[in-house]
Parts: structure tokens; sequence; C-alpha cells
């Protein structure tokens, strides 16, 4: 079951690339929706059975496809294990991809690249499920590459536009910055344990054997590997750029595969993590800066989708706050409220895009109150949970967070992660009220949005209103059941329940006092930034990172490129080797008059060398001196 869990996408991946491949017109729209979405699905079934077994008291699961890998002890196998924490991540990888999809064939109904983008979107799928399932690092890193991969394949798939094409290369190279952390941890964890199995359960019971500086310098690695693919401080800037690609992949990327990758490869080496605590307040602090800098980006930016990657930024941050403070449950509670209320937003952004034929800038909206009530209802729903509203998810997995950086002593990243609560609620109702309250800017006919975009909007919405229930504290009479379930090596904290509520109203004041401000602001009449201040600049054009790390470490390695190339290849490598060629030409000229064919030539050569020999041995012999 496990295998098939995984497999099944890669199988449609492959048919809809054949068929397409056969026939790129796009004439075949039943039978790629129905391949591209039926896999999904039953993929989605069969993890929920996996996560029921889990759930009635059954062990860990494993399956052994085959072999892959056999040099002495040394063995790898193509294997799948199914724990606690796989299970809850396939589970609502499967279920929410599955509502995607869906989603993404009313979306993409009418590209003349239906088939190929849906071959695209089965092998991200595939490739995040691997991941996740692999019973050890070498299949988890080929995973993460894969999905690398298929970010690159969607990001540019509108391939005619340079721009596109810009923004998937960056990923692709950002990714591959944080991919060698990883790969050089795993390098390194390979070698310490010193052949004594490489599954993460052997690795597990043989972490004793690595000495701490040994530890420490993996950790610090495998966090590289994850700052690339969840988007953290400095490796984020591919993140907004990959909003070039269709809708629907941002709301696969943001809410159920890529950026959750780094959050649970650290939960996954959890074992790991509590060895060395200082690397984990380390993760924590990038979490904290990343998502207070990201929230600040996103209060200033007037596209939708951007606005939205720089919030999956932001809430990225909260879940490293959480793995880096040893609250793994917490972390992954958040990814899993995250990826229902970030898959609703993502999805219902498309929906408005679609409507107003394209339009992305917030401010070109307005008044879509009435005109799109459902998508209205559901992203506000959405925004409640995202912003930390009880009784929303996001209440429930954010205020965890921060109760764990208030009940460690770690005041600074509480305070941090606070103000960054409330900079969300105003950014984000920012975009609400700017797009569905505020007067309208345009007035452009709708266009009608299929049932397949709408119906997965309020599955979501019912998810995001909800699923924060499953990790209600004792403090608000519930029994952590999330936590309990995942049983991850979790610090122990204890706080007055007294102190968490306290601290949980602060929280949804602050979110209420953001919603205050953004109402004021753009309910009536939303304008957009007026940059009349250097802060406002600086936030405006996202501080200037892209154009530091252009003009810093781009143009150098061009200029060094270009340097190689056109002088030190050409007048140093080549003119090593045309020295050698010069020189092979000349001695083949004095071995020409050598060998001339001359037979009393020949005869000189022979009485020259008999004569040498002769006088060296009587040399040798003492006879001549």
């Amino acid at each position: 079951m496990l295998s098939l869990i995984v497999i099944l996408p890669f199988l449609s991946a492959l048919l809809m690339t054949v068929v397409y491949l056969i026939n790129t017109k796009p004439n075949r729209y039943h039978f790629y929706t129905a391949i591209g979405v039926g896999t999904p699905a039953i993929s989605a079934i069969l993890s929920l059975i996996v996560l029921l077994e889990l759930i009635s008291g059954s062990d860990t699961i494993h399956h052994k496809l085959f072999e892959w890998i056999s040099i002495g002890e040394f063995n790898i196998s193509l294997a799948f294990m199914a724990d606690k924490l796989s299970a809850i991540m396939v589970s609502f990888i499967t279920v929410i991809g599955t509502l995607i999809h869906i989603y993404a064939a009313g979306y993409m109904r009418d590209d003349e690249s239906y088939g190929r983008f849906f071959s695209y979107f089965n092998l991200f799928m595939g490739s995040m499920l691997l991941l996740v399932l692999s019973d050890n690092p070498i299949m988890m890193f080929v995973g993460w590459e894969l999905v690398g991969l298929s970010s690159y394949l969607l990001i540019g798939f509108y391939h005619n536009d340079s721009s596109n094409i810009k923004a998937a290369n960056k990923a692709f190279i950002l990714n591959r910055v944080g991919d060698f952390g990883f790969i050089m941890a795993i390098s390194l964890l390979f070698v310490s344990l010193e052949g004594s199995g490489f599954t993460f359960d052997s690795i597990k019971a043989n972490i004793s054997m690595i000495e701490p500086e040994m530890l420490s310098i993996i950790g610090l690695l495998l966090f590289v590997g994850a700052m690339g693919k969840s988007a953290q401080i400095p490796l984020y800037v591919w993140l907004p750029d990959a909003m070039a690609g269709p809708t629907p992949v941002s709301a696969l990327i943001h809410a159920a595969t890529m950026v959750t990758a780094g959050v649970y490869m650290v939960a996954r080496y959890s074992f790991l993590y509590v060895e060395i605590p200082d690397i984990g307040l380390f993760i924590a602090t990038i979490g904290a800066a990343s998502a207070l800098f990201a929230a600040i980006i996103a209060s200033f930016q007037n596209d939708i989708k951007k606005i939205l990657a720089y919030s999956t930024m932001s809430q990225l941050g909260y879940m490293f706050i959480a793995v880096g403070l040893g609250a793994y449950s917490s972390g992954i509670f958040h990814v899993f409220t995250h990826a229902f209320f970030k898959a609703l937003l993502f999805m219902g952004a498309g929906a408005i895009i679609i409507a107003l034929h394209h339009e992305q800038n917030i401010f070109k909206m307005g008044s879509l109150k009435k005109k799109l009530p459902l998508v209205y209802i559901t992203m506000f729903i959405a925004t409640l949970a995202i912003s930390g509203i009880p009784p929303f998810a996001g209440f429930f997995s954010k205020d965890a967070i921060l109760i764990t950086a208030f009940a460690s002593g770690h005041y600074i990243i509480w305070a941090a992660a606070s103000f960054t609560a409330l900079l969300t609620a105003f950014y984000m109702f920012r975009l609400i009220f700017s797009v569905f309250h505020s007067d309208s800017h345009e007035t452009k006919e709708l266009q009608h949005l299929p049932k397949s975009m709408t119906l997965p909007l309020v599955f979501l919405a019912f998810g995001s209103a909800t699923v924060g229930f499953l990790g209600v504290n004792e403090a608000y009479g519930g029994s952590s059941w999330f936590t309990s379930f995942l049983a991850l090596p979790d610090i122990k904290l204890h706080i007055p329940h007294a102190t968490e509520y306290i601290l949980g109203a602060f929280n949804v004041t602050l979110g209420l006092l953001g919603m205050w401000i953004a109402y004021k602001m753009f309910a009536k009449d939303a304008k957009d930034v007026t940059v009349d201040t250097l802060f406002k600049s600086f936030a405006v054009n996202k501080f200037y990172i892209d154009e530091i790390y252009e003009i810093f470490i781009q143009k150098p390695i061009i200029g060094l490129s270009r340097y190689i190339a056109n002088t030190l290849d050409p007048k140093v490598f080549d003119g090593f080797i045309n020295v050698n060629v010069w020189a092979y030409k000349k001695s083949a000229v004095v071995f020409a008059k050598l060998q001339n064919g001359k037979v009393r030539y020949y005869a000189l050569y022979i009485l020259v060398g008999v004569s040498a020999i002769s006088y060296y041995m009587l040399f040798k012999l003492g006879v001549v001196s």
C-alpha cells in the first residue's frame, strides 16, 4: 500500500507525458483530467487508510520495494516507512493536493499545454511523497532533488516569457546552494556512523556514536538545506518570483509540498537536534528573523500572489521557531493547519485573477464582495485563520508556538513572533478589504468561474475553521491529541494556565488590532502605498536584497566566469596545450630526419649504440677510466 501511494503519481506522470508527446494538441481534456486528478485521489484514500491504521494502534509500517545499492555491508533500498509523522504529512499532502488538482482542472482547462501541466503536477506530488515516506536519507534526498526539478518545470511552465525562465532558474540555483549543505550533512552522517546502518531507525539507534562537535556540523548543514527549500533568510529570494507559474502551482508549492519539506526534514531528524540545542536556537532565530522580515515586506506589496508568497515565508518562520526550540509537534501542527488556509488563500486569489482577466494588483480590484460571494466568504475564513483569531485553525497552532517561545525564556524571539502576528493580520486584511470592500477601480465584466474552482474552496474553508481543534491543549479544555499522537521528542515546558490565557488574549488582541488598522486604511478607499519615506522605499523594493545579491554575488560570479572564458582558458589552459602541441610538432621534425628509411643511417645508429654500451661495460669493469 505504501509503495502505491508514491508510485501512482509517478506512473500517471509518465503515462501523461508519453500521450502528450505523441500528440501535443489539447484534445484529450477528459483523459488528462481523469488520470491527473484520479491518481492523487487514490493516493489520498490509501494515505488516510494508513493513518487510520496508525491511529488504531498499529506499529510503524515498513515496505521494501527493491534493493538499489549493495556494496559490502552498505545497502540502500527503495523502501518506505509510515510512522506517525510521515502518516500525518502524506495525509494532508494527498488530500489537499487532490483538491488543488481538482481546482487546476478548471483553472487550466483552456491551456494548450494542459497535458504537460498535469504530467509535471503529478511528478511534483510523487516527488514530495517519496521525500516524506522514504525510510533512509539517500532516498529522501532523491525525493528532495525531484521536488526541486518539478518546481523548476512548473515555475517556468510558461517558458515563452523569459522572465518566467529567469524565475525558474533562480529557484533551481538557490535550492542547489541549500542542497549542497544537505548532501554534505548526509555524507558526514554516513562517515560518522561507520557502516552501522543508514535507515532513519538505525541512525536514531546509533546517534550516540557521533561526537557532539560533528553532530553540530551535521545539524547546521541539514538546516542549510532547509533554508533553501523552505525559503528562509538568506536563501528566500526565489519564493516570490516562483509566482511566475500558474496559480495552482503556487498553491501546491506553498501549502502541501516544497516549502514544507524543510520543516519536515528538521522534525524527521528531531532525534539529532535534541542533542544540539544551540543549533536549534540558531534555527529558531533565523525563523523569527524570516517571519518578521517577510511580514514587513508583505505589508507593502500590491501583487496578490506576492503578498501570499511573503506570507508563506513568514509562516514558515513560525514553524522553524517551533522546531528550533524543540517543540517539533507544534511546528508540524502549524504545517498541518497552514496547509488548509494557505491553499485556500492561493486558490481564492487564483479565482479572483481568472475572474478579473488575470489582474493581480489588489489596488486595481475592489467591491468584489457581492460579485464573488463564495470566494469572499472562504477567503475571509482563511484570513481569520492565518491571523490567529479563535476558534479558527491558525489560532491554536500559532498560539502553541508563541507560548513555547515565551515559556522557554527566549523573549526576543517571542516579541518578534508576536509583532509578526500583528503584521500578519494587518497585511492579510489589507488584502481582503482592498479586494472585496473598497470602492471598485475597474469596471471589467467578471469571467465565469467553474465549480471545479469554487467547490474545493468550501472544503478548505471547513478545514481552516475546524482542524485546529485536533491540537487544543489542556488549558483550553483539550488533550493535545495531535501532539500526543505524533509522540516526537518535544521539549517539556510547564506554564500556568493563567499565563496561557493572558498570552492567548494578547495574541488575539494583536490580531484584532492589525485587522482594525487595515480596516481604517483600506476598507473604503484602498490606495497603493505612497513612497514618501526612506523606510517605505526600502520596504516597497524588498529592502533591495535582490539588487544586493546581484551586485555582490551574481555580477562577481559572471565577471569571474567571463575572465576564465576569455582570458584564463584561452591563454593559460589552451596555451599550455598549444605549447605541448608545438613541442610535439618540432620533435616530429627531428624524429622524421632520424627515421628516414636509409639503411646506412640505421647501421650508424646501431654502431653508436653498441659502442656506447661497450664503453659503459668497460668503464664499470675498470678497464677504462
